[in-house]
C-alpha cells in the first residue's frame, strides 16, 4: 500500500519559528537587558528563579505528552522497542566518542561532560512540538517523538551518572595531564592562561 503524504511547509515554518527562532529571540533580548542593567550577578539570580519554573514546566510537558500517547505505548510494545533500540544506541554512541574526543584533545573535565550530553542529545522536545503541529497528537510521529523522550531522558541521567563517576579516570589522561601542567585551566567562561593573570 502506497500512502503519501505532502508535507504542510507553512505549517511547519511555523513550527519552526514558534518553537525555535521566537524563543532564541526572546532569551537573547531578556539576557542582553539582565546583563545591561544588572550584569551577571542580575542574570544568575534570574536563571535560579527560573529554574524551578522550566523544570515543572517541563515535567508537566512529559506528563501530558505520556497521557496522551499511553494507550499506544502499551499497546505497542514491539513498536516501542523498535524505535528504543536506535535511540539508545546512538546516545551512549555519541556521548562516548564525545567524552573520549574531549579526552583525548585534553579539554577539561568541565568541558567534556556538557560536550558529552550536548553531543548525544537528540533535542526530542522541538520534535515533539513539530510533530504534533504537523500530523496531531495520536499521529505515529507523535508516538515515535514521545518515545525518544520517554527513552531519553532516564539514558541522559545514567550518561551524566557515568561521566561523574569517571572523572578521575578521565583527568588522569595523558592529554588532559598535559594541558593541565602547561598552565591552562578552563573556567565557566573560557579558557584562562595562568601565566597571564
Amino acid at each position: 500500500m502506497d500512502v503519501t503524504r505532502t508535507l504542510p511547509w507553512e505549517t511547519l515554518l511555523l513550527s519552526v519559528a514558534l518553537y525555535i527562532v521566537v524563543p532564541v529571540i526572546i532569551a537573547q533580548v531578556v539576557r542582553r537587558s539582565i546583563m545591561a542593567g544588572g550584569g551577571e550577578p542580575a542574570l544568575l539570580r534570574l536563571l535560579k528563579t527560573l529554574q524551578p519554573l522550566s523544570l515543572g514546566a517541563l515535567l508537566a510537558t512529559l506528563v501530558l505528552l505520556f497521557g496522551f500517547q499511553g494507550e499506544q505505548i502499551l499497546a505497542q510494545p514491539l513498536v516501542i522497542a523498535m524505535l528504543a533500540v536506535p535511540i539508545l544506541i546512538q546516545v551512549y554512541f555519541n556521548s562516548g566518542l564525545a567524552y573520549l574526543l574531549n579526552r583525548a584533545t585534553g579539554e577539561a573535565h568541565c568541558v567534556a561532560a556538557p560536550s558529552a550530553l550536548i553531543g548525544a542529545s537528540n533535542f526530542f522536545e522541538l520534535a515533539v512540538a513539530a510533530a504534533i503541529s504537523l500530523f496531531g497528537f495520536n499521529s505515529g510521529a507523535a508516538l515515535a517523538t514521545v518515545v525518544g523522550v520517554l527513552i531519553e531522558v532516564p539514558v541522559m541521567l545514567s550518561v551524566v551518572k557515568i561521566v561523574n563517576s569517571t572523572r578521575g579516570w578521565y583527568e588522569a589522561g595523558p592529554a588532559v595531564r598535559r594541558r593541565a601542567a602547561s598552565g591552562q585551566e578552563v573556567t565557566g567562561t573560557g579558557i584562562n592562561e595562568a601565566a597571564r593573570s
